[in-house]
């Protein structure tokens, strides 16, 4: 059957709503029986998608941007896996140099003989030792601090001496907060007194801070 939208419309546009039987719609005129179709189909799109499509988009949405972090994250551990026996020498090269280290640090019964080796690079330098005394020890998180005040005199050259000498200890020993003067107040004096503090260090092993 052919239809003649033409007809079809105009026949629609002179068509009185009041004339229409809504208890009977079968017996609508065609153009009314299309309107009534396209308006039902449009209907019904507009509530499947406000009811299902909408949260459905919105989760695709969602999934998009876990797929973008999924990506980033496998890149980055891609990255890693590729580098991980290079980070596992690097870790091996950090424990051999920690160990060196800790090693250059004297435990409790070295002290005294650190002690020993300041007092034998002091007179190998020609230095008089008026006093070296142990002060109160300081544990940080990692290590503990052993200061040792230092008084000698001697000439500038021998305190050059001893200051290097000490330096280069096979344990680590730093120097601070040192004063010079002349000894006796004499300034013209070649001879001069040294206070100088001495600081070394141990492993702490227990990570106890006081």
């Amino acid at each position: 059957m052919k239809i003649d939208l033409a007809e079809s419309f105009r026949k629609l546009n002179e068509l009185d709503l009041n004339d229409l039987d809504f208890e009977n719609v079968g017996s609508w005129p065609m153009p009314a029986k299309i309107v009534s179709c396209i308006m039902v189909l449009l209907l019904v799109l507009v509530l499947g998608y406000q009811l299902y499509l909408s949260d459905t988009l919105v989760g695709v949405e969602i999934e998009e941007g876990n797929e973008e972090q999924l990506k980033q994250a496998f890149r980055t551990k891609a990255f890693q896996a590729a580098n991980l026996n290079a980070y596992r020498k690097q870790m091996e090269e950090m424990e051999t140099e920690f160990a060196i280290r800790v090693r250059q640090l004297p435990s409790d019964t070295e002290v005294p003989g650190l002690l020993e080796d300041i007092n034998f690079t002091a007179t190998g330098s020609g230095l008089e030792i008026s006093s070296i005394e142990l002060q109160p020890e300081f544990a940080a998180a990692f290590h503990i601090e052993l200061p040792i005040k230092i008084n000698v005199q001697g000439t500038y050259h021998d305190l050059g001496n001893f200051v290097s000498g000490v330096a280069s200890l096979s344990r680590i020993v730093t120097l601070h907060d040192f004063t010079i003067k002349p000894v006796g107040g004499d300034a013209d004096s070649d001879l001069l007194d040294m206070e100088i503090l001495a600081r070394t260090y141990r492993y702490n092993d227990k990570g106890i801070v006081k």
